[in-house]
């Protein structure tokens, strides 16, 4: 797969897509306590995706989970299970629900080896984001058991995004990413913007299989049939007109 390849959304979710840009006409008000959303929006409206590769330094930092247990970010990343990551904040209205949504069906779609990847969504909103609030939302979207919010203080929270080149100064402009890692040394998927589900269960299986997704097979294009013509009898000859008298 050439890594500029792009990906565009099923139509269920780019429908729920571009009934979140409509929101952009509804007062401000209606939205988070105001706030501005408008890179929200944007962010929406742009359906495909760019896929990429690098590697990330992960930084030292101790988080707590859902359930309110100190996590060492790095540790937790290199368990040696394929790990699959995005950026999220419980009261975003726009992107994360959508981000959310796309890895539940995930779950789903990976069916029994769901238990063998382990996915993590990062609050890049550590203040409002507390372990209980990470539970319900977890509980409310009935994410699967090896699916881990984590939340810690500002610096840490920022550390993390920096060290995936995620951070954009503030929440309000954070733009849709994931990325999936086969296991520790290994190189990371990046993929900007909102990957759909099917495209992310295919580079998880990809990854457990230790290479790159296999580009899908076009279909021959359909050969043309010879058609054998039966032998035909001779024609009599023609008698010369010049040789009649």
């Amino acid at each position: 797969m050439n890594m500029n390849d792009k990906f565009i959304l099923p139509r269920r979710l780019a429908g729920v897509l571009l009934g979140l840009v409509g929101l952009a006409a509804m007062p401000m008000a209606w939205c988070h306590e105001g706030m501005d959303h408008s890179a929200h929006m944007a962010a929406a409206a742009k359906l495909d995706i760019k896929r990429s590769e690098a590697k990330y330094l992960m930084p030292k930092v101790t988080l707590l989970n859902q359930n309110g247990q100190k996590v060492t970010l790095n540790k937790a990343l290199d368990d040696g299970r394929p790990v699959l990551l995005n950026f999220i904040y419980t009261s975003c209205t726009t992107v994360c629900p959508v981000a959310t949504q796309i890895f539940s069906e995930v779950q789903g779609l990976l069916g029994e080896q769901r238990n063998k990847v382990h996915m993590v969504s990062v609050s890049i909103d550590p203040e409002y984001d507390t372990p209980k609030r990470l539970l319900a939302y977890a509980k409310e979207n009935k994410t699967g058991p090896r699916w881990d919010f984590y939340t810690g203080s500002i610096d840490e929270s920022v550390a993390v995004q920096k060290a995936f080149d995620a951070y954009r100064g503030d929440k309000m402009n954070h733009a849709p990413l994931t990325l999936l890692r086969a296991a520790p040394g290994k190189p990371w998927v990046r993929l900007d913007g909102f990957a759909s589900p099917g495209m992310l269960g295919t580079e998880t299986h990809a990854l457990a299989r230790g290479g790159p997704p296999k580009p899908a097979r076009r279909p021959s294009p359909p050969r043309h049939a010879t058609i054998a013509m039966p032998p035909q009898p001779p024609r009599p000859l023609t008698p010369s007109i010049t040789g009649m008298r």
